[in-house]
């Protein structure tokens, strides 16, 4: 079991991309309920929601990437967004992954996400926290008193003047965080296939 746990813990981006691929191929085999059944009006409204969530974690990915670019593990950072909870990357990311589930026009992706992702990342999160404890000692138990993990204490947010932002790292980071926005145009491609008639999906989700 521990074995196991290591291997998730040191290959999350492979499996977080790999699970992405599985919810793709999914998807291409798939048609919304909703939107096959009469329900289009409903379906548009999980479409909307979708991009609004995907939206808000793109956005919060490059605004922890603002503070985090070029400091990981080096400085213990404490301000902006990680004033308010201590693993933004993680809840913004969360929020983009049910977004993108959302955009689906289906139920069943985003709840397939967020089961995925809460059952993975608390193990992630665990990890990294054990990881800061080390590195920065009594400065993050102190963190920790005051900084919730995941919900967010907007009362406690703190946000310097002037920050000094390293600008390559931080273009690295932008990139990545506009995958949410990819992915969900990669969706809108394949429904498109599947309106012009170009193959035939396998089965309905709701």
């Amino acid at each position: 079991m521990k074995a196991l746990k290591r291997v998730l813990e040191n290959n999350r981006i492979i499996l977080t991309r790999g699970i992405g691929l599985l919810i793709l191929v999914l998807y291409f085999e798939s048609r919304s309920y909703w939107d096959a059944n009469g329900g289009e009006l409903f379906a548009y409204v999980l479409y909307a929601i979708g991009l609004i969530l995907v939206g808000i974690g793109s956005l919060g990915r490059m605004w922890c990437s603002l503070y985090i670019a070029g400091y990981k593990n080096r400085k213990l950072i404490d301000v902006g967004p990680y004033s308010i909870v201590r693993n933004p990357l993680y809840v913004f990311s969360f929020i983009g992954a049910v977004g993108v589930g959302l955009a689906t026009e289906t139920l069943t992706f985003p709840l397939l996400v967020a089961i995925l992702f809460l059952f993975y990342y608390p193990v992630v999160i665990k990890r990294e926290e054990r990881k800061l404890e080390e590195l920065f000692g009594q400065e993050y138990e102190k963190y920790k008193e005051r900084v919730p993990s995941v919900i967010p204490n907007f009362s406690s947010f703190y946000e310097p003047e002037r920050y000094e932002v390293n600008p390559r790292v931080f273009r690295k980071h932008m990139f990545s965080a506009l995958w949410f926005i990819w992915i969900v145009g990669i969706l809108e491609l394949l429904e498109a296939l599947k309106d012009l008639g170009y193959y035939t999906p396998i089965w309905t989700i709701y």
